[in-house]
């Protein structure tokens, strides 16, 4: 490849994923969420029984506008945990009824617990209009706000995830500044920079004194049925734990992006089987003559 050719495009997907570590914070998160949400929505009820028992019609707007506020605080903070909680364990746009809720749900839950409200308020009849023009204006604002602080203009993806880890991993191996490296998707991409070092470093040669940067593994298909053995990439395809199976080659960064997640422990021996070694040292200088 040419100094200044840029790297080929690689699919992968399916490289990225949240760490265990990534999936705990996000069911937290979750967790709290969903509990926010529920006090918006008991809050929405309560006012919605007072409302049919009359209790705003003598001019206790202050306590009806109360309530509203509290639901939008709630439904406002809920919102900001689930997207947060979504940083951390994204959905997959290949699935997109799942991933469009996932990512959609604060606003969704904002018009449950605003919508009915808002309805009775202006379907009450016994209402004062002053009252219900203040006290309905007041709700369709709050729910506005709410309901757009809910959106996710820019969901985040696994597949997004994984560009950006590619991108960051290539940044780390080339010693360029790591902008692509944000938390979510930093571990991995110092994942795949510290395998492509650690397969250069193991397959240098005469030939090629900088390494390669092409490993094998079990292809996905065949990979299924021995999962220990999926989750490894080789330096050649004639070792032992690939004889007889479906073999894929590429670099680390495309090994990521299949089902291959590290670079094998046995290193040592599988030099032995490719014929990798280490170059020839350089002579030394001979001194002149005197």
């Amino acid at each position: 490849m040419a100094e200044n050719e840029p790297a080929p495009q690689v699919d992968v997907t399916k490289a990225w994923a949240a760490t265990q570590d990534q999936k705990g914070k996000a069911k937290k998160l979750r967790i709290y969420a969903a509990l926010a949400w529920l006090v918006a929505i008991g809050t929405e009820i309560g006012a919605i029984v007072m409302l049919k028992q009359g209790k705003f019609q003598s001019g206790n707007m202050a306590l009806l506008i109360g309530l509203m506020v509290l639901i939008a605080a709630f439904a406002i903070g809920g919102s900001l945990m689930w997207k947060t909680a979504n940083k951390h364990d994204p959905a997959s746009r290949a699935d997109g009824f799942r991933f469009f809720i996932q990512n959609q749900l604060g606003a969704i839950i904002t018009v449950i617990a605003f919508l009915p409200l808002l309805a009775l308020i202006f379907l009450d009849k016994d209402m004062d209009p002053k009252n219900k023009k203040i006290a309905g204006g007041v709700g369709v604002a709050l729910a506005l706000l709410a309901t757009v602080i809910g959106i996710d203009f820019k969901p985040p993806s696994t597949e997004q995830y994984t560009e950006d880890m590619n991108q960051c991993a290539a940044q780390i191996k080339s010693g360029q500044p790591t902008t692509a490296c944000s938390p979510e998707v930093a571990q991995q991409a110092q994942d795949i920079a510290r395998d492509s070092a650690a397969v250069a470093d193991a397959t240098k040669s005469e030939a090629n004194p900088g390494g390669i940067d092409t490993v094998y593994w079990i292809a996905p298909k065949d990979g299924k049925k021995k999962a220990d053995s999926a989750l490894v990439f080789h330096l050649c395809e004639n070792v032992s734990d690939l004889r007889g199976k479906t073999v894929n080659q590429g670099s680390v960064t495309e090994a990521y992006g299949q089902n291959a997640t590290r670079i094998t422990k046995e290193v040592n021996s599988e030099q032995k089987q490719c014929g990798f070694g280490a170059p020839a040292p350089a002579k030394a200088a001979e001194a002149p003559a005197t």
